[in-house]
């Protein structure tokens, strides 16, 4: 064991990414172990791996840790991503929790029906523009930094960040009415640590494509 995480998942976005760009915005390597059929899964249930039967598994500080937001509200906490004090943490906990809304909508889509994918698209669409993405820009330009929660860079910046590249690859203008959110984009863009993980062969995973999707489906079936 190298010391650095080890992340246990399929070779794809899924509820792991999140995780990912985390670990990666805080400048923290990783390991990666990719799950390819349905016995690898089954083993690490039997091994008492998995707490809950359910992927991701990241092992980090001598702990297996599965449910995708305490492990996240660990790295948050461990790598000075989550807020000053309790309220800052109230306010990143509020963000993080509707940007996943917004991405779980982004994270079942590949999996939609052919004969539903236009209205599921539209749905995204709408959701983004309407809902989630107008409450980022109103705080951004309410408080004139650069960053959702006391001026510093926090996991709510990250999961932003991640959603915000999400959409538009489905929805190319989606940030056409969304000022602040460009700046926002842009800037994070720069960060040292995001910057490199947006570079090809960068841990990034590319969006789902057929055989992620039937991997998937086989997997968990």
């Amino acid at each position: 064991m190298s010391g650095k995480p080890r992340l246990t998942y399929l070779n794809g976005r899924g509820r792991m990414e999140s995780i990912r760009w985390l670990l990666a915005a805080a400048g923290v390597e990783f390991e990666e172990v990719y799950l390819e059929t349905k016995e690898q899964y089954d083993k690490l249930i039997k091994d008492g791996f998995l707490l809950f039967q359910q992927v991701p598994l990241v092992e980090i500080d001598g702990m297996k840790m599965v449910q995708t937001r305490a492990i996240m509200s660990y790295i948050a906490g461990k790598y000075n991503l989550y807020g000053r004090d309790l309220k800052e943490r109230a306010l990143i906990d509020m963000y993080v929790e509707g940007i996943s809304d917004l991405m779980q909508m982004i994270l079942v889509f590949p999996f939609s029906p052919p004969d539903a994918k236009e209205k599921n698209l539209e749905s995204i669409k709408e959701r983004a523009t309407n809902r989630y993405f107008p409450v980022f820009e109103k705080v951004l330009k309410q408080h004139g930094q650069d960053f959702l929660v006391g001026n510093k860079f926090s996991w709510a910046d990250v999961q932003l960040m991640e959603a915000i590249l999400a959409v538009e690859e489905k929805v190319p203008a989606v940030l056409s009415g969304f000022p602040q959110l460009q700046v926002f984009k842009t800037k994070m863009s720069n960060m040292p640590t995001i910057k490199k993980f947006l570079q090809p062969g960068s841990p990034r995973k590319p969006p789902p494509d057929a055989r992620y999707v039937e991997t998937v489906l086989k997997m968990f079936k």
